[in-house]
């Protein structure tokens, strides 16, 4: 017994190919049922033929019984010398194997052997038709061997039972008609064999092909790979077919759908979402890339695209990345710079204040030295004290005041208008909004007055008066063209020299697109571009995820 329990577990543990699997499974169902189909076609047809014959033994003994020649005969002396020509005649004609007449007695009248004749019928199965007058059909061995026979009895003019007529074909001439149909139907049913295992070999050998080779274990396995990887993607997928039903979707953008079910695939995505963009990419088929969709104070980039097969759209996928964390990472990296900025640009300040200083006091001007501190100290507590009292979010002041170091770094006089002021709360959204705005808007406006000739000035002016925030930003540069003002706002598209450039009004319009905020060009009293951006307030613009579109 312990000897089997290896070689038991060896054929366990024994893997057969799924080619071979298919081949054997596919040729043993279609041998199983062309032999079930043989053998009740075989039966049925013995069946049929064997009740066929019988028939028609019975119609020819039912026709010799009701010829008169055959009925006065019996009156005679001797019968058989007119009863025997009528009966060869007839079992010639029709095939039969014997026609035999005869009397109430059993006696041969004709037979197809004529010494027969005058001797007793066998078979012992006249008593019907003699002794209750019945035409029927019976199966016994007679004088030339077993026969299916059909018994008619022959009544006399006054209808009384004269005799019976038999009618017989051979068991083995029947059996021998079968065999001959039922050979040639073995040998299509095993030409249809060989086609089935041919035809079996070929469905494997693609469908292995179609599963690139692939072992149904392996298959499994890398199904879970696969799902394992997809829950496991940090951004959100979501993936629908043509009619907008959901066929995949991870558990990221699961979170995102804000609902309580688990499982949503087969639910349409617009039932859980109301206004899904996906559905515009069902309908154009075109994809639509690097979209930003707020979700919850996150801002995420959207990417749709069309899924074609044979090219024919079958469905699209909707990918979420969470911009709000890159931002947050790529923020803490941009404090630090921004740092060492800030330092390199007061060291550079202070350095040449350090060294006016120095030099008033070594030209023993202290009077003229205290006073350029005190002025310098004004300058800057002025700047902090107006962005403390007129500016409530902290992050706008030090974007200001940012620029205004900035500024005077390089020479340019900016100045913000003294009636400004920003008390209202900002969220989320409008304060990252304003900080990119304010910064590309600003750079501008210094790239432009550096390459004018006038007097370099910018000016900026705020207000949230109204149900709006609104912000002014003048420069005294060379202006924008009426033919470049259609065109400032198209992505890559710069008046300026360098590459890498022409993103930052393109950038300012979609930002202000997602503020439901507005940016109008106008030009300044100096000549040059003057930009008014204005943003609806918090509670005008409402909350953002009942607008999503995944």
């Amino acid at each position: 017994m312990n000897e089997k329990l290896p070689l038991f577990n060896k054929l366990s543990r024994l893997r057969i190919p799924l080619v071979t699997k298919m081949i054997v499974l596919i040729c043993g169902l279609i041998i199983l049922m062309l032999l079930v189909l043989g053998i009740y076609t075989n039966g049925k047809y013995s069946e049929t033929v064997s009740e066929q014959i019988g028939i028609r033994a019975l119609s020819v003994a039912q026709s010799v019984s009701e010829i008169p020649e055959i009925r006065e005969a019996f009156f005679t002396e001797n019968p058989s010398e007119i009863i025997q020509p009528i009966a060869e005649s007839i079992r010639v004609k029709t095939g039969s194997e014997f026609i035999v007449v005869g009397n109430t007695e059993g006696v041969r009248y004709s037979h197809p052997l004529e010494e027969r004749i005058g001797e007793t019928m066998v078979g012992d199965d006249n008593d019907r038709a003699l002794l209750e007058g019945e035409s029927y059909i019976s199966e016994a061995d007679g004088s030339l061997g077993p026969s299916i026979r059909g018994k008619v009895p022959v009544f006399s003019e006054e209808g009384t039972v004269i005799g019976v007529v038999s009618v017989g074909f051979l068991l083995d001439d029947i059996e021998m008609t079968i065999g001959t149909y039922v050979s040639e139907l073995w040998y299509w049913i095993l030409f249809s064999i060989l086609i089935g295992i041919i035809g079996a070999v070929l469905i494997s050998l693609h469908v292995k092909k179609s599963i690139l080779g692939l072992e149904p274990n392996e298959i499994g396995q890398l199904f879970e790979e696969r799902e394992a990887i997809f829950q496991s993607i940090h951004e959100g997928i979501i993936a629908v077919d043509k009619e907008g039903r959901i066929t995949m979707c991870n558990q990221n953008a699961l979170e995102l759908l804000h609902t309580e079910e688990k499982n949503v695939k087969g639910k349409y995505l617009r039932d859980l979402v109301t206004n899904t963009k996906i559905m515009e990419v069902l309908e154009t088929g075109e994809g639509q890339y690097n979209q930003e969709l707020w979700v919850d104070n996150e801002r995420f980039i959207v990417n749709r695209v069309p899924i074609y097969y044979d090219n024919k759209l079958i469905g699209a996928v909707s990918t979420l990345r969470n911009r709000t964390e890159i931002e947050r990472l790529a923020e803490e990296l941009s404090k630090v710079k921004q740092y060492s900025e800030a330092l390199r640009v007061q060291t550079h300040e202070f350095s040449n204040k350090l060294n006016t200083i120095s030099g008033l006091l070594q030209l023993d001007r202290t009077k003229e030295a205290v006073e350029f501190i005190n002025k310098e100290s004004k300058k800057q507590q002025e700047w902090i004290h107006f962005l403390i009292n007129s500016v409530k979010d902290s992050y706008v002041s030090a974007v200001l005041l940012g620029k205004l170091n900035r500024a005077h770094e390089l020479g340019i006089k900016m100045t913000i208008h003294s009636d400004s002021e920003l008390l209202t709360p900002l969220t989320e959204r409008q304060r990252e909004g304003l900080v990119t705005i304010l910064g590309n808007l600003l750079e501008n406006a210094y790239d432009a007055v550096r390459e004018s000739e006038n007097d370099q000035h910018v000016s900026i002016f705020f207000t949230d008066i109204g149900h709006e925030i609104l912000f002014e930003i003048e420069d005294s540069g060379p202006g924008i063209t009426d033919e470049d003002a259609d065109r400032i706002f198209q992505k890559g598209f710069t008046t300026k020299k360098g590459s890498h450039r022409g993103f930052g009004l393109a950038l300012v319009q979609q930002l202000l697109k997602e503020l439901n905020g507005s940016l109008t060009l106008e030009t300044s009293e100096s000549g040059g571009a003057c930009f008014i951006v204005t943003i609806p307030k918090a509670d005008e613009e409402g909350e953002t995820h009942d607008r999503q579109a995944i």
